[in-house]
């Protein structure tokens, strides 16, 4: 596992240009992808080097990390901060359901994920991987933090992507970092585990780096 530390506007540019580089070398690569507010300013990035011609989605496919239940409330993050603004096709867009063996054999069949995108909970957690998630966990259905149902990739099926980056800005999620980096590999503290990844890198801003 790497880590990077760099400012949040430099750290967005260069996972951009990573990915960028990325489907250069492999226009159908399978994308994880996250939500939340750090994941923003990487879409916004990502869209606007495909209005310049820069990068190309058409024949990549995505597989998202977690939805509601019952909700579309990722479904609607993604189309307004990424789908709807760059040229993914809507065949190739995947979220989980309640029927998480089949996502797992979707992901299967598209040969696995290359490239999977991560953020960081303020407990450690990673997509819906709520602390106490099991390492050997695979997509299935959750009860979040706050209560609700949903739908969440497992951390089995995170670690066999090929290519891990975990975004992480502010200060915080300076101390989730700082145990995931630093503190005892344990299903207390979900990222933690990316330690044993063969291909993961953390990539932060001095604040989120601040306790390491």
């Amino acid at each position: 596992m790497r880590v990077v530390v760099e400012s949040k506007k430099e750290a967005i540019k260069r996972t951009a240009l990573i990915l960028q580089k990325f489907l250069k070398k492999k226009p159908n690569a399978v994308l994880g992808l996250a939500t939340g507010k750090t994941m923003i300013p990487l879409y916004k990035e990502l869209a606007s080097l495909g209005r310049k011609g820069k990068i190309d989605f058409s024949k990549a496919e995505t597989f998202n990390l977690d939805e509601y239940a019952n909700k579309k409330t990722f479904h609607n993050y993604m189309n307004s901060n990424f789908f709807n603004k760059i040229n993914v096709s809507r065949e190739k867009i995947h979220f989980p359901s309640a029927n998480g063996k089949n996502y797992e054999h979707e992901i299967k069949k598209s040969g696995g994920i290359d490239l999977c995108f991560l953020g960081i909970g303020t407990n450690g957690h990673i997509a819906f991987n709520e602390p106490g998630s099991s390492f050997a966990s695979i997509t299935r259905k959750v009860i979040t933090s706050d209560k609700k149902s949903a739908y969440t990739m497992g951390i089995k099926t995170i670690m066999n992507s090929k290519k891990i980056m975990l975004l992480a800005f502010g200060k915080e999620k300076a101390d989730a970092v700082a145990k995931a980096v630093k503190g005892k590999i344990s299903e207390e503290i979900p990222a933690s585990i990316l330690r044993k990844h063969r291909d993961a890198t953390f990539i932060l801003d001095k604040s989120a780096a601040g306790k390491l």
